[in-house]
């Protein structure tokens, strides 16, 4: 029997069909036909799942080697400037690894930057579900995890960052010390019990060691598992199109178009991070020495994803309050308590907040909405992202400064009306965009694409010939703009005319 293009064509019909969730399945191979739609943004999420598993894998190949003590020992290792140099046992063993173990260094730096991706992933796919609305019901349950996750990476990194009790974690963990006395009544008492006395104590990396190898990722891989049931019980949000409604999923079943590429997916990450770590020196201990009390790097910054903090330490004026015989200092509570707090309440009650203000929370929504649809949220997402990136910036002043020849005073003034500016410009330039981007759309689809065929009318006036629209993006209405809610048509179709001049 022959099988010509129509039988392949309604073969791969077929094969599409299976990964549409509306199709009854056979008991027990529902698993295996899930559709998993094709975007790439949808990958945002499996960058951070098999970052996080090259953490987990190489977190414990370096706890073989790793000594978590604050033991004062004097170096006799291989590497010859710090030889005789009183240290702690901590940073003695990392300095171990880097140059006496068989592959020390390239599995360190791996763990390192699959931190920095985790983080990022994390909060790139973050932003990715709010631009797109994909924590709405009946997922609002996996945006608080999700927000979890992102709060927990940074605790894990911090942590990690803390452990050698280099010179440059030892000034973290001095401005943490810091944090920790801002608190009114109860902080010293906090600093006292985390750090096991006055800075910088013995016991601070020793108890950060299980923290870091044992709570924290007990609880990031219980909630990574919780989160991924949940996906598979709600199912996946799509981009709307043709055959893709609220009631279905339609792309690649779970086996074995999907786990192929994501398995791909997943030995190019280790791949791409043993290569990076192989070519790009990252957190270099032994050019910043042991950490000493009197001593301060210059340029010392964190690792990105705590550079916001460091910024709006930076950028807060001076003020001080005293109280019933306690000194508030409000230029340390306020950027790295309160704002941090502030910054997480928000994460969690916006997906309750904006589905109350526009009446959605009655309704499941499972299609994606395109950003620039929805153009509020899309200006408070941009407002901000560029209210994170001025505290960004302003957490390495000092080498701005220097690098450009300006006032580090001029720049932090600059920095703090920036602050209070450009989230709201940024919020108005953001909506005036969609709403552009939007009506021009519309028109396009209304009038077609002009050809470039230009003639004269009877008149002695010239059109411009127009072909209906053929290639649309992800998402994008194929006729007329479609309402974000109802998800029907918002005018009436009009097909391609001629536009006169």
């Amino acid at each position: 029997m022959r099988h010509g293009p129509r039988a392949a064509a309604r073969g791969a019909e077929r094969l599409a069909d299976a990964a549409d969730a509306r199709l009854p399945v056979l008991e027990g191979g529902s698993l295996l036909r899930k559709a998993f739609p094709e975007h790439w943004s949808f990958l945002l999420g499996e960058l951070a799942l098999y970052s996080l598993l090259v953490l987990i894998l190489t977190g414990v190949w370096l706890t073989f080697f790793f000594q978590p003590e604050m033991r004062e020992v004097v170096y006799q290792g291989s590497y010859v400037p710090l030889r005789g140099v009183l240290m702690s046992s901590a940073f003695d063993s990392t300095l171990r690894i880097s140059f006496d173990v068989r592959g020390g260094l390239l599995i360190r730096q791996m763990h390192h930057w699959a931190a920095l991706l985790f983080v990022a992933a994390i909060g790139a796919h973050m932003l990715r579900i709010f631009f797109t609305g994909a924590f709405r019901r009946p997922r609002e349950l996996n945006w608080v995890i999700g927000v979890t996750l992102f709060a927990l990476a940074l605790a894990e990194g911090f942590a990690g960052y803390s452990l050698p009790d280099d010179l440059l974690s030892g000034t973290g963990l001095r401005i943490a010390q810091g944090i920790m006395t801002s608190i009114p009544v109860v902080g010293t008492y906090l600093a006292f019990f985390a750090f096991g006395g006055q800075v910088p104590g013995h016991d601070i990396v020793t108890r950060l060691y299980p923290v870091h190898i044992l709570l924290i990722p007990g609880a990031l891989v219980a909630l990574v598992s919780v989160h991924l049931i949940l996906v598979f019980h709600l199912k996946h949000t799509q981009w709307r199109g043709p055959g893709r409604t609220n009631g279905n999923v339609r792309g690649k079943p779970l086996v074995p178009q999907f786990s192929a590429s994501s398995i791909g997916l997943s030995l190019t990450v280790a791949g791409v991070l043993a290569v990076l770590s192989a070519v790009a020196q990252i957190n270099p201990v032994w050019v910043y020495g042991p950490f000493r009390p009197d001593q301060v790097s210059t340029g010392s910054q964190p690792d990105w994803y705590i550079g916001f903090l460091e910024g709006a330490l930076r950028l807060m004026p001076p003020w001080e309050t005293d109280f019933a015989g306690h000194t508030v200092m409000w230029n340390v509570l306020l950027p790295a308590v309160v704002l941090p707090a502030l910054v997480f309440a928000v994460l969690y009650a916006y997906p309750f907040a904006e589905q109350r203000l526009t009446g959605e929370w009655r309704q499941e929504r499972h299609l994606c909405d395109r950003p620039r649809e929805r153009p509020v949220r899309t200006g408070l997402g941009v407002a901000a992202t560029v209210f994170y990136a001025v505290l960004l910036l302003e957490g390495a002043n000092d080498v701005s400064a220097q690098t450009f020849r300006v006032s580090v005073n001029a720049l932090t003034w600059v920095y703090r009306v920036s602050l209070v500016v450009a989230p709201v410009l940024a919020l108005l330039l953001t909506r005036w965009l969609c709403r552009a981007l939007t009506a021009a759309e519309r028109e396009r689809l209304a009038e077609g694409v002009p050809t470039g065929d230009i003639r004269q009318n009877v008149t002695g006036g010239y059109e411009s010939d127009h072909e209906p629209v053929e290639s649309f993006r992800p998402g994008a209405p194929r006729r007329e703009l479609t309402d974000a809610r109802t998800g029907t048509p918002s005018r009436t179709p009009r097909g391609p005319g001629r536009r006169s001049r």
